[in-house]
């Protein structure tokens, strides 16, 4: 395994590329986990999803304590998830605090997402929205809203508050210009409330492997040759038309202004890069998205598997929008219907939050009760 400073997550960082971690838990946490990937893996972020935090309570003594002192006082489950996710993040934030001064607010990021199951109620997500910003109370914050029809005015009502915003689930073009226009509407609101523009920041996540599986199950239904050589080809296609969409959101007035006053770009973030299909190399929703300015989140297994073996090699990207967008010609030729699907990954996307949300909920209740049966009986 490469070690040191030779690695290719060092590569990867000196080509522009930050490198955030998709995982959270106590056990990172302590006893200087979270230190050792910061120093030695080049690790300047963090995401969270319910997900995690579920698959962290579930595996995770080093919640016991808190949650039976939660039990005694008769928290609810709401309140105990609440406290145990913002208990976490704000601990992360501050281990990255060093990072987020010394990259001027751009990295050492943590992001904690809203109850998933408000992801179609606009005020409710803005008053949740909220409610993490204050109770975590560090700078270093990202508040992760769904990039869902309601979630894009919860967008922009949070940043025209001053606070920061990981905007996730995006899959489809049409819905990252809804959400670019969305940010960009927040930060001009922002400037009339009398903020600090520069002090506001967000990030685009774009998710990445889960657009390969759902077209190309598509492709293994149609089964002919052309199909299967169009396999595996889409998600990365998708994820570069994505950055064109960007690079050109930069070049308008409308930013130019806003940027004049401080503004921030909200950069793209490459979510869902872990591979799912065992055929494909285990690194390359990495390795195919080397692109200066952008945030790639890695899921643990993927960051080391890049550690040892990753490749970078840095885009021409000019070169490379052109066919990506014949990549999607050809899958629509092949008659499937790109809005259809992408449509389909946003409502399983949020489904699959709001199942994590309430296995994570499920968890609390069941450690809950035990902290109470243990306490009714120590005091027999």
């Amino acid at each position: 395994m490469a070690t040191g400073h030779d690695h290719p997550l060092t590569e990867l960082a000196a080509a522009g590329v930050s490198i955030w971690l998709d995982d959270l838990s106590r056990e990172l946490l302590s006893g200087g986990r979270l230190e050792a990937l910061v120093t030695g893996r080049g690790v300047v972020g963090i995401t969270t999803n319910p997900t995690i935090f579920a698959s962290a309570l579930e595996r995770g003594e080093r919640y016991t304590r808190q949650l039976t002192r939660l039990a005694e006082v008769g928290a609810s489950v709401e309140d105990t998830v609440f406290a145990i996710t913002t208990d976490d993040v704000r601990d992360a934030c501050r281990v990255l605090r060093p990072v987020y001064d010394r990259t001027d607010g751009v990295d050492g990021r943590v992001s904690l997402e809203v109850d998933p199951g408000l992801a179609h109620d606009t005020q409710a997500t803005i008053d949740r929205a909220r409610l993490l910003w204050a109770a975590v109370d560090e700078p270093n914050l990202l508040i992760k809203i769904p990039a869902t029809t309601a979630g894009l005015d919860a967008i922009t009502a949070v940043i025209s508050e001053g606070i920061s915003v990981n905007v996730t689930l995006i899959f489809s073009l049409d819905r990252y210009r809804e959400v670019v226009d969305a940010y960009v509407t927040g930060l001009e609101t922002a400037e009339l409330n009398g903020h600090d523009l520069s002090g506001i920041h967000s990030v685009a996540s774009f998710f990445v492997s889960r657009v390969d599986t759902e077209i190309d199950a598509r492709l293994d239904g149609i089964g002919t040759d052309r199909a299967l050589a169009a396999k595996g080809k889409a998600a990365i296609a998708n994820a570069r038309l994505a950055h064109e969409i960007h690079v050109l959101g930069l070049a308008t007035q409308r930013w130019r202004r806003l940027a004049a006053s401080g503004a921030r770009p909200q950069r793209p973030l490459w979510a869902s890069t872990g591979v799912k299909n065992p055929d494909y190399p285990d690194t390359m929703y990495v390795s195919e998205l080397v692109i200066p300015g952008t945030v790639n989140t890695m899921p643990g297994p993927t960051l080391e598997a890049f550690a040892d073996h990753g490749t970078v090699t840095a885009l021409v990207l000019e070169e490379v929008y052109g066919p990506a967008q014949d990549v999607l010609n050809e899958i629509a030729q092949l008659g499937i219907d790109y809005r259809e699907v992408t449509d389909e990954l946003e409502r399983q996307g949020v489904r699959k939050f709001v199942d994590s949300w309430d296995e994570l909920a499920d968890t609390v209740r069941g450690q809950l009760d035990r902290g109470l049966t243990e306490e009714t009986s120590s005091k027999r």
